[in-house]
């Protein structure tokens, strides 16, 4: 009787060039939060008309533009570093860009008096918003299923 075994080659990869690093994952889970509380202090500047919720969201803004842009500094290392330049990593890199540069938009538009700020404030803030959610999806989902997404 014969036993014919098959042997499985698997394929190595390196893990930590699609994983961010514990740094890398607070300043990506950091942006969230900060761009979300821009939107919802927006939400309360257009329900109250109180100048300071304008000024948190402009504040919130700034963070979230802080930590975005240091996140985006790590996701371009990562993928200078990675050996293939495509997919999930330049997607990644894309999104943090394009929140970024709206983010920056954002800020600018924060900066005007607080009555000139709506309605443009609050749909660059969602907009914003949205974007920092997927690019936090798409930079953190590596971490399932030990890194494979």
């Amino acid at each position: 009787m014969t036993v014919i075994t098959h042997r499985t080659t698997e394929t190595t990869h390196s893990v930590s060039r699609h994983v961010p690093g514990p740094l890398h994952a607070t300043l990506l889970g950091g942006t969230v939060p900060l761009f979300l509380g821009a939107l919802l202090s927006d939400l309360a500047y257009l329900r109250s008309y109180h100048v300071q919720w304008s000024n948190f969201a402009a504040w919130l803004i700034a963070g979230g533009l802080l930590f975005g842009g240091l996140a985006m500094l790590f996701a371009l290392v990562n993928l200078a570093r990675a050996r293939i330049k495509t997919g999930r990593p330049l997607v990644y890199l894309l999104l943090l860009a394009a929140t970024w540069l709206l983010g920056f938009i954002a800020a600018l538009e924060h900066a005007k008096d607080a009555w000139a700020t709506m309605p443009q404030g609050l749909l660059l803030s969602a907009l914003v918003t949205l974007l920092a959610g997927a690019a936090s999806w798409v930079g953190l989902s590596g971490l399932r299923a030990g890194g494979e997404a």
